[in-house]
């Protein structure tokens, strides 16, 4: 081995030497570094804690949300003598609900009349409002119901007013007294008739649409920073921003009355109800705010009647509305076959007379054809018939008399 490979030889060693270095002084400063890491950052863990002054121990502990927060979300602290009460009572504000008018169908005199009294309207504001317009669903199931109550309050009085019909005619009133009784069941019977058209085509125009109203509303305001610097207390500053807003409102409204636009000013119940529209769009068109109050979702907990007990009022409530619902269409039925069979016995018992009457009306009609004298003798034959039926009549009724009055 001669002095250069030995000096190749060494100078491997060395490079291999050096490269091991490296790697262990590399791997050195890793672990070092991991070793510090958790000392710095169980500092900075405690740190924090520290600064909240201990509020925050476990970091697993979530975000929870109570009903002050849900609150301070609606931006009103209540609604109080027909006034929404904004926070803190730094603002106070009234509303009126404006009945708008339909202003293409006006003539052009009419159109500028109500041109000039929105401009004098517009003249004499003296402070800031806002109009507001709000679109709802009209809610027909209400109205169909209470209409519903009132049809069916026709229809029993007109079997009790059938029925005095009947107990008339059968009892020999005089003509004038069943004409006039006739006459208030044909009323009611149409009057029934027409509320019950009425209920069927409204739920048929209804179906699965929905049946929009705009509502238009003039909000005013009032701050206690109108008032002067004294000091006034809570009820004093309620009791000014009252008085004031009332003012605003009235003047308003005798304004707008100048363009035909009537207006009033909404109680506190109708503001609940603006109010829940606007903050509950899509669930008022199912619950509306009567709903919302009678279930007491406004409750923290409410108390109820055992659930075995409510079913049998139900349950006896149905058989009730049922019962009386079917006995009144029953009588009603049954009025309606005594009608029918009291003019088949009206009419058989005036047969003999009509048969006359129509005998006589063909022999005019054919007297040219049988000859005058024919004819006279025919109409005399009618009448002397009449006369022998009307006597004999007659006799069979003093002969039941006076059978009565022998017994």
């Amino acid at each position: 081995m001669n002095n250069d490979e030995i000096t190749t030889i060494l100078t491997a060693v060395l490079i291999v030497l050096f490269i091991v270095l490296v790697v262990l002084f590399v791997i050195f400063l890793v672990v070092r570094n991991k070793v510090k890491g958790p000392k710095n950052s169980g500092e900075k863990v405690k740190g924090k804690t520290s600064s909240k002054k201990g509020q925050i121990e476990n970091p697993q502990n979530t975000v929870t949300y109570n009903k002050q927060s849900i609150f301070n979300f609606m931006e009103f602290d209540k609604i109080e003598d027909n006034m929404i009460v904004k926070k803190e009572r730094q603002k106070y504000l009234m509303v009126i609900e404006c009945q708008g008018i339909n202003y293409d169908l006006m003539s052009g005199l009419e159109k500028n009349s109500v041109e000039q009294g929105f401009i004098q309207f517009l003249n004499t504001l003296r402070y800031p409002i806002q109009i507001y317009v709000q679109t709802r669903t009209v809610n027909l199931e209400s109205g169909l119901i209470k209409y519903r109550e009132r049809v069916n309050r026709i229809r029993d009085r007109l079997a009790k007013k059938q029925m005095e019909y009947n107990r008339l005619v059968s009892s020999g009133y005089s003509r004038e007294e069943i004409q006039k009784a006739e006459l208030e069941v044909v009323r009611d019977r149409n009057l029934y008739e027409y509320g019950v058209d009425i209920i069927n085509n409204t739920e048929r125009m209804s179906l699965n649409r929905n049946i929009l109203r705009r509502n238009y509303f003039v909000i005013i305001s009032y701050t206690p920073e109108e008032a002067n610097d004294e000091k006034y207390s809570a009820e004093e500053i309620k009791n000014m921003a009252f008085s004031n807003l009332y003012t605003k409102a009235q003047t308003i409204i005798n304004s707008l009355g100048v363009c035909s636009v009537s207006g009033k000013i909404l109680d506190s119940e109708e503001l609940a109800e603006l109010l829940y529209i606007a903050y509950n769009r899509d669930d008022s068109e199912i619950y509306g705010l009567d709903k919302a109050l009678k279930a007491e979702y406004d409750e923290l907990y409410s108390t109820a009647p055992d659930v075995l007990d409510k079913r049998m009022k139900a349950i006896n409530q149905k058989i009730e509305e049922d019962a009386t619902k079917k006995a009144n269409d029953l009588i009603y039925e049954a009025m309606q076959e005594s009608e029918k069979e009291r003019q088949v016995r009206q009419r058989e018992e005036e047969m003999d007379d009509l048969i006359d009457q129509m005998a006589e009306l063909i022999i005019k009609e054919n007297q040219e054809l049988v000859g005058a004298e024919v004819a006279k003798k025919a109409k005399e034959k009618i009448t002397k018939k009449k006369e022998t039926t009307k006597k004999e009549a007659t006799r069979k009724t003093k002969e039941k008399e006076g059978k009565d009055e022998k017994k």
